[in-house]
C-alpha cells in the first residue's frame, strides 16, 4: 500500500452536495503512511454536520476494508491571515438575523445552539442583541460571568454552551441606550475579552434590523456565516430582503432562510391552521437562489420553553423539537458545504 493506492480508493468517495469525489475536489489535504496506519487529512469544517460525518465514516470504511488502520483529521483553510484572527479558537461563527423584530430570531438562535452542543458539538451563544438580550432567560442561566486576574471574561455555561450577554453586565429593568462607538467598544470587548476557548461553532444572536451593532460585528468579526429568519407573512419577507442585501455587502456566506412560526397544529382538532400565511420563507429562498432550511411551527411548547430556559430543540419526544433538530441538521450541512465549496473551488 503507498500514497497514490490510497489515494485512488478515496476517488470511490463522493461529496453528495458537490457532486464530485473527494479527491477531485481538493478535499483530501494529505495522505501518510507508516505501516499498516493511514492518517487522512480532509478538508471538512463543519464538525458534526452529517454529511460531513457521512463522508468522514465512508473514508474510514474503505480504508479499513483494505486492512489498514484508520486516522482522520478534519482541517479546512478559512482564507483568515493567522495574524489578523480575532477569535483563532472559534472554527465557525453562525449569525442569526432578522430584518424586524417579532419574527423569533433569539429563539432559533438559542436552538441553534443547544442543539449544535446536543450533537456533541462545542458551543458558545452569543447574545450580542444589545437593546434586548433575553438569551439568559431562554436558557434559565443565573450563573454570572467570572473575571480572572488578567481581567479577561470567563463565561457561564448551561446546557453545554458557553454563554456571553449584554444582560449579564446590566440590570434586568435598566433600560439600554447606546449609541454607534458605544456599541462598537462593547461588541469588541464582548468578543475579544470573553476566555470563548476552543469552539467549534459560536451562533451570534444579532440584534433585529440593519444597525450600527450588525455592523459592527460583520466588520470585526469573520462571519462564516449566516441564517435569516423570517415569518411567512410578506412584512416579514421585505424586512429580510434588507438583511440579505447587508450581507451581500459585507461579503458573508448567507447559509440559507429558516421560516419561523410557519404553522399553527391545533392540539384539539390536528388541523393545522397558517396564523402568519404559508409558503413565505420557501418562496424567499427560492427567488435568491438559496437554500431553504426548514419551517419551524408556531407551537406554545416553543414560548414555554423560552420562558422556563429549557430549549425545545431538546425535548425528544416533540415533534416540534424534530423540526428544530432538521434545522440544525441543515444548518450545519450548509456551513459544511460552504467550506468544501471555497476549498474545490481554489
Amino acid at each position: 500500500m503507498n500514497e497514490e493506492r490510497v489515494r485512488d480508493i478515496l476517488r470511490g468517495v463522493e461529496d453528495p452536495a458537490l457532486g464530485d469525489d473527494i479527491v477531485s475536489l481538493g478535499l483530501v489535504n494529505s495522505i501518510e503512511l507508516d505501516g499498516d496506519t493511514v492518517t487522512v487529512d480532509l478538508a471538512l469544517g463543519a464538525p458534526y454536520s452529517p454529511v460531513e460525518t457521512d463522508i468522514a465514516n465512508e473514508v474510514r470504511e474503505l480504508l479499513e476494508t483494505e486492512g489498514l488502520d484508520v486516522e482522520l483529521a478534519a482541517n479546512v483553510d478559512r482564507g483568515i491571515d493567522p495574524d489578523e484572527e480575532v477569535l483563532p479558537g472559534v472554527e465557525n461563527i453562525i449569525a442569526v438575523s432578522s430584518g424586524k423584530g417579532g419574527v423569533g430570531k433569539s429563539t432559533v438562535a438559542v436552538n441553534l445552539a443547544a442543539g449544535l452542543a446536543d450533537m456533541g458539538a462545542s458551543v458558545g451563544l452569543f447574545d450580542a442583541d444589545v437593546y434586548g438580550p433575553n438569551v439568559p432567560r431562554m436558557v434559565e442561566s443565573d450563573e454570572r460571568p467570572q473575571a480572572t486576574p488578567d481581567e479577561t471574561i470567563v463565561p457561564p455555561e448551561r446546557f453545554g454552551m458557553k454563554l456571553m450577554s449584554m444582560a449579564f453586565l446590566v440590570g434586568e429593568e435598566d433600560p439600554v441606550i447606546w449609541r454607534g462607538p458605544m456599541i462598537h467598544k462593547l461588541i469588541t470587548q464582548l468578543v475579544e475579552d470573553v476566555e470563548w476557548g476552543r469552539l467549534d461553532y459560536m451562533v451570534v444572536d444579532l440584534p433585529p434590523g440593519t444597525g450600527d451593532t450588525q455592523l459592527t460585528l460583520l466588520q470585526s468579526v469573520p462571519i462564516s456565516g449566516s441564517v435569516i429568519v423570517t415569518t411567512p407573512q410578506e412584512v416579514a419577507l421585505d424586512d429580510a430582503r434588507k438583511g440579505l442585501r447587508m450581507f451581500g455587502k459585507h461579503d458573508t456566506p448567507v447559509l440559507g432562510i429558516v421560516e419561523n412560526m410557519s404553522g399553527f397544529k391545533c392540539p384539539d382538532c390536528g388541523n393545522v391552521h397558517d396564523i402568519f400565511g404559508s409558503g413565505g420563507g420557501q418562496r424567499f429562498a427560492d427567488e435568491n437562489e438559496l437554500p431553504f432550511l426548514g419551517e419551524l411551527p408556531l407551537d406554545p411548547d416553543v414560548r414555554e420553553g423560552g420562558d422556563t430556559g429549557q430549549p425545545v430543540v431538546l425535548d425528544d419526544d416533540s415533534d416540534t423539537g424534530e423540526a428544530f433538530r432538521e434545522f440544525v441538521r441543515e444548518t450545519a450541512d450548509m456551513q459544511g458545504i460552504v467550506h468544501r465549496q471555497r476549498t474545490a473551488n481554489r
